[in-house]
């Protein structure tokens, strides 16, 4: 079996092509889905894991919905210029067969990482509550967490939520900052890698070409996140957010990091969200003061990442 993973997630597109990647790859053992809002809300959400699942025929794999709301704050609403209403560009998917586990996903974090220390790595590619919940819950369970690979931040650029800061960080940073400073190896990949794996329209033509349930639902919903980036960006193609936090998992030595302990801006001004790396002697710098390092990619060898990704949605 390969590693365990626990994927929380809010899909969404991009969170859909993650899933079916992580599906995909023998090396990992996805052993739940945990949703929260997001993209959309976390019912909608936790609706489209199940849906993912069924299309792959991996309704063996439970999925837990998660919280609702940030840890202070009302859910403000989710992405439907990006993903469409529904989460899935508006395709109008059937209802799933199945329903969702009633154990909260925080919990099932927790049990499943006290049940196996040190085998469980938490693949986040949403919004952070869920993981802050869990360690909430249980003060020592980062000692237990094999490592955290989170999508999520911008340490050294401009935000895409907003000037200062990246989607999933805003849409709750006093659980982001709780999850960047646990006491477990944390990675975070945020837009500072993202923006440089560009999967072009060619690629993404190429895999909804192939001849798989997966593959052929991610042709009926790419074109609504194609269309969002041709009216943002300007090009046919799309940035490969979630998608990058398994080829990290996948292939470590494709991407550069650098190690910096990381706090949130929690403030209600305009850089709320952001996420500042210490780069000097943490130390010296109150708020930093004890926190661990948190590895933060800043290159990659983006043409194999992709490559690898379309390799593993082909079959």
């Amino acid at each position: 079996m390969g590693r365990k993973i626990i994927i929380d997630t809010d899909p969404g597109i991009d969170d859909s092509m993650a899933i079916f990647y992580a599906l995909q790859s023998p090396e990992l053992e996805v052993i739940g889905l945990t949703t929260v809002f997001g993209n959309a809300s976390t019912s909608t959400c936790t609706t489209n894991a199940l849906r993912l699942l069924e299309i792959a025929g991996r309704s063996d794999i439970p999925v837990f919905s998660g919280a609702q709301r940030s840890l202070t704050r009302p859910f403000p609403g989710g992405a439907p210029w990006v993903h469409g209403a529904d989460g899935q560009g508006n395709t109008d998917l059937a209802a799933p067969l199945l329903a969702a586990s009633m154990e909260p996903a925080a919990q099932f974090i927790a049990e499943q990482v006290l049940q196996s220390p040190g085998e469980v790595t938490l693949v986040a590619i949403a919004p952070l509550t869920n993981v802050a919940l869990a360690l909430l819950l249980y003060p020592d369970l980062a000692t237990h967490i094999a490592q955290i690979v989170l999508m999520g931040g911008n340490a050294y650029r401009e935000g895409n939520a907003s000037p200062a800061a990246e989607a999933n960080i805003r849409n709750d940073p006093e659980s982001a900052d709780i999850v960047l400073g646990a006491e477990c190896p944390v990675t975070m990949i945020g837009l500072d890698v993202t923006h440089k794996v560009m999967m072009s329209g060619h690629q993404l033509d190429q895999i909804g070409g192939f001849a798989n349930p997966r593959a052929e639902h991610l042709a009926r919903i790419l074109p609504f996140y194609r269309q969002f980036y041709r009216s943002r960006y300007g090009h046919d193609g799309i940035y490969v957010h979630d998608s990058t936090a398994i080829s990290y998992l996948l292939n470590p030595s494709l991407f550069t990091l650098v190690s910096h302990p990381v706090r949130v801006d929690m403030s209600d001004g305009i850089s709320r969200g952001k996420t500042w790396p210490a780069e000097g002697d943490s130390d010296s710098e109150l708020p930093w003061k004890d926190r661990r390092d948190v590895a933060i990619p800043v290159d990659v060898d983006a043409e194999a990442a992709i490559q690898m990704e379309i390799e593993r949605l082909a079959h």
